[in-house]
């Protein structure tokens, strides 16, 4: 019961904070772009609720078992990924005065790949969102509600209700503030349950650190074996090739920076929030390695899935009543600094790239916007409700691996209009867009199987690239004059 009150008490703080925002009524403005208003500041913490979702807060440690500390090679490619957006990206999407980033492509390469990557984002924000959001759901109907006999159907509901609740209003505008509530709770709680473990341990600040360091796990880079997926170059160019993907080409995050004041300011929030991503994520790999240690010191028999090491030991009861609020706290803020911004960008994108609404202020547009934001909250429910159904795991790594493939033809359709000046067959660049996933997949699987060679990350690149040949082939010269970069 302690538990349900703590959760209701969060919700009742995200809808007050949705009303204070939302005091001078509803705008499509605020809505899309928060009246291009919001201070730098708190854009750059509310993004870092947004990148940390559900799936970071109890995967990320979990995978030290199997790949120690090696994740910080690609969270040191995050940063560098970050500095392109901000002098390559921001740039153009504020000289354009954009509301969605995917405009660009229509006034660069053609209606067509305009089309075409709105379509790819919303494909992939949608599953993916709604595959993170169900982890999240299940993982609270595991370990909270269904002790208290809620049904799943109905916290699903619930919580996408009180996200629309909140959202409708003025979207970006009232995120931007929710989100930052959410990456503090965020950042809190793991930190709050390394203090508990240490507790439970008997261990000073001094004695945990030494504990992480002379861990067999805490082992950063990997140098040796190119045929690993943990090979640092890989790991690098993955993780500032991703960023730039799953940031700078993602309406969801991109949506946050348009709403600062001018360029300037946005440039500034992209290099706090690139900075601050890194000993954050330090922070959830240290927490990996002492449950590790507490394991071994307390005779605990960890899960064989390294998602479960978090959720079984917080809410086991060795670590006390207290972390389980922790962290039911935290995997809440987790969940909703995701699927709120995601709800906000996909009902953006829908309006502005696939319905063509006009952004100013009309009834019209206001309906349509609002009509489409219940839409998308219904097809949200719907998705993860069939996800439960499917009871299946490694149904969302699949996904999760389908979204890895519809950013690769993003990657290109940008990197063709940034660094050409040449306009593509209008005509065949849908077909490019789709062909080009297939056939990253049938290269993966052949190489694979022939020299045993296995693609992480990079199979975004590759993507990418075939793409970007695919628009190159039949293009034609246009003039200088003509471009819109």
């Amino acid at each position: 019961m302690v538990i349900l009150l703590v959760v209701i008490a969060y919700f009742a703080v995200l809808l007050l904070i949705a009303g204070l925002t939302g005091r001078n009524g509803s705008r499509n403005e605020a809505f899309f772009l928060g009246n291009r208003r919001s201070p730098w500041y708190i854009v750059a913490v509310g993004m870092i609720g947004s990148s940390l979702s559900g799936v970071t807060f109890v995967s990320v440690p979990g995978w030290v078992r199997q790949t120690d500390m090696t994740y910080m090679q690609m969270v040191i490619g995050f940063f560098f990924g970050y500095m392109v957006i901000a002098e390559v990206l921001l740039p153009l999407y504020y000289r354009l005065r954009l509301t969605s980033i995917y405009t660009y492509l229509r006034d660069r390469i053609g209606r067509s790949g305009y089309k075409t990557g709105a379509s790819f984002f919303l494909l992939s924000k949608l599953t993916g969102a709604a595959a993170r959001l169900y982890l999240v759901i299940l993982i609270l109907q595991t370990y909270v509600f269904d002790r208290l006999h809620i049904p799943f159907w109905l916290t699903t509901v619930a919580s996408v209700f009180i996200v629309w609740i909140y959202t409708f209003r003025n979207g970006i505008k009232t995120i931007i503030w929710t989100d930052t509530l959410q990456t503090v709770c965020l950042v809190a709680m793991p930190a709050l349950i390394i203090w508990q473990l240490g507790e439970r341990l008997g261990l000073s600040f001094s004695g945990m650190a030494q504990s992480i360091a002379e861990s067999p796990h805490f082992r950063l880079f990997e140098f040796a074996d190119w045929n690993s997926s943990q090979h640092f170059v890989k790991q690098f160019l993955s993780g500032m090739f991703i960023t730039i993907v799953m940031t700078g080409l993602d309406q969801d995050m991109m949506q946050k920076n348009l709403t600062c004041r001018n360029l300037r300011e946005a440039k500034r929030n992209m290099y706090c929030y690139g900075f601050a991503f890194t000993p954050i994520n330090f922070l959830f790999l240290s927490l990996g390695i002492l449950l590790i240690v507490a394991a071994n010191r307390l005779n605990i028999t960890l899960p064989a899935a390294g998602d479960d090491i978090l959720p079984m030991f917080c809410t086991s009861g060795e670590l006390g009543g207290v972390v389980l609020l922790f962290f039911t706290v935290g995997i809440v803020a987790a969940a909703f600094s995701s699927a709120d911004s995601a709800l906000t960008a996909l009902t953006t994108s829908f309006c502005i790239d696939i319905l063509e609404i006009d952004s100013s202020e009309n009834l019209r547009s206001k309906r349509t916007r609002q009509r489409v934001h219940i839409l998308v909250s219904a097809v949200f429910v719907l998705i993860i409700l069939m996800f439960k159904e499917l009871n299946n795991r490694s149904v969302i790594d699949a996904i999760y691996t389908i979204a890895s493939y519809t950013y690769g033809p993003l990657l290109g359709l940008f990197t063709f209009g940034l660094f050409t000046r040449r306009m593509p067959n209008n005509r065949l660049t849908p077909f490019v867009c789709i062909a080009a996933p297939l056939l990253s997949c049938a290269i993966e699987r052949t190489i694979t199987a022939s020299t045993g060679y296995r693609f992480g990350y990079e199979i975004l690149m590759l993507n990418g690239v075939l793409t970007f040949a695919g628009l190159f082939i039949g293009s034609a010269h246009i003039d200088k004059n003509n471009l819109k970069t």
